[in-house]
């Protein structure tokens, strides 16, 4: 019989495509990040889950949050509430609409949002987690803290003004940290070595995030790493398999990207225009990846 630990490990390499970014070495550098961020969640007898995403394109139309991010934390979000696990969400105000809608496309009730202005102090949304008991911070698609302080997306353009600085959330403790990301650029990044990502991805020099993480999950798509640490979820625990099955659906996979789209909105983030794709890849080859993730739990 396969060990769980295989399996899990498994799951991690199908997300380990680069899909055009010179990635390697972060997917190097985060080997066993899914298994140990899954583990982690699963070792505390009463999790609550602070969930941060959104990544917002000022140069899209409309000026929107992207694709990537949100519809991943949904079907996380699903899975978790669906075993009782509570969560709350933290994103920017730009963001908010996208992240509301794809929670609303995956059926997801009771995630309170946690919606940020670009330059507020953040010690009251810090205190209300620790009021919360939150313990674990788990970050998808985040755009994270370079080393001079600015925010900046992947072509390398500084989006500070609109981008809250929720590193400070994630790392604010007492929760672990747990963070999935795809391109050198997203909070948690900080793990890997910053001269690697300045050396191996397009704009690193410039993009590189210094927020680290305590678990990294690093995907081709970021997505994808979301997608993951559902299934592996459901592999550790049988008493969630069900409820992380469910959650990874099809069709509550397509519900979710079509409500962010349509009534986020939502663009897709290398396009800069609402469609049903993200990072430019087609729905069907996100499809693809959704099944041969599912195929591991072994219930297709």
């Amino acid at each position: 019989m396969t060990s769980l630990r295989a399996q899990i490990d498994h799951i991690e390499a199908l997300v380990h495509e680069d899909v055009g970014r010179n990635v390697d070495i972060l997917f190097a550098h985060a080997a066993g990040g899914l298994w140990s961020a899954a583990t982690a969640l699963t070792s505390v007898p009463h999790p609550k889950v602070g969930l941060i995403t959104g990544f917002y394109i000022p140069a899209a139309d409309p000026p929107c949050a992207e694709t990537d991010g949100p519809l991943g934390v949904a079907l996380l979000a699903r899975g978790l509430t669906k075993v009782g696990v509570p969560c709350r969400l933290a994103t920017d105000e730009l963001c908010a609409p996208a992240c509301e809608a794809a929670l609303a496309g995956a059926g997801v009730d009771g995630v309170a949002i946690d919606a940020v202005a670009a330059a507020p102090p953040l010690q009251g949304l810090v205190d209300g987690w620790r009021r919360d008991a939150i313990t674990h911070a788990v970050s998808v698609e985040r755009c994270g803290r370079c080393a001079d302080g600015t925010k900046r997306d992947m072509r390398g353009t500084d989006i500070s003004p609109y981008t809250a600085d929720l590193d400070a959330l994630f790392t604010a403790g007492p929760w672990d940290t747990i963070a999935v990301g795809d391109g050198g650029n997203e909070i948690g990044m900080g793990n890997v070595p910053r001269h690697l990502i300045a050396d191996n991805v397009p704009n690193g020099d410039a993009i590189a995030c210094v927020t680290p993480a305590n678990h990294l999950v690093a995907a081709g798509v970021s997505n994808w790493g979301a997608y993951a640490l559902v299934a592996a979820l459901a592999l550790l625990r049988a008493d969630w398999r069900d409820a992380m099955w469910d959650s990874l659906a099809p069709s509550v996979h397509y519900a979710a990207l079509d409500a962010m789209v349509s009534r986020g909105p939502a663009v897709d983030g290398v396009f800069l225009k609402q469609s049903m794709t993200v990072d430019s890849i087609s729905l069907a080859r996100h499809e693809e990846k959704l099944a041969a993730i599912r195929a591991v739990i072994g219930r297709g």
